[in-house]
């Protein structure tokens, strides 16, 4: 056995750096799934930071699903609101851009004429 064999190769400070990165993104993301989940979960840090999560009893789904249905019912209001203000076809009303005042531009002479 040589003993180039199960050696790292030298890496330099950001490739560590991105690879600890990596390597804590993807712990966090883990810890956030299973935070994110409905079941009673407890998180122990190393007995320095200890936290628990348990799901929202009957009584606090009910007020949530309460302040949903409220969010929906004003959202639907603007949205109604908003077509009403659009017009009938839901297109706004145009203003023409272009004056009538102006004179339209002469045309330029083609070089033939100019002989």
């Amino acid at each position: 056995m040589s003993e180039s064999e199960g050696q790292l190769q030298d890496y330099s400070v950001d490739q560590a750096a991105g690879a600890i990165v990596l390597v804590l993104g993807a712990i966090a993301g883990l810890l956030q799934v299973i935070w994110m989940s409905k079941c009673h979960c407890k998180v122990n840090l190393c007995y320095i930071f200890r936290c628990e999560r348990r799901p929202p009893t009957e009584e606090e789904m009910k007020t949530l699903k309460a302040k949903v249905n409220q969010a929906k019912d004003k959202k639907e209001l603007k949205k109604q609101q908003s077509k009403e203000k659009k017009g009938p076809e839901g297109l706004k009303p145009t203003t023409s851009t272009t004056s009538t005042t102006e004179p339209a531009p002469e045309p330029e002479p083609e070089i033939d004429n100019l002989v």
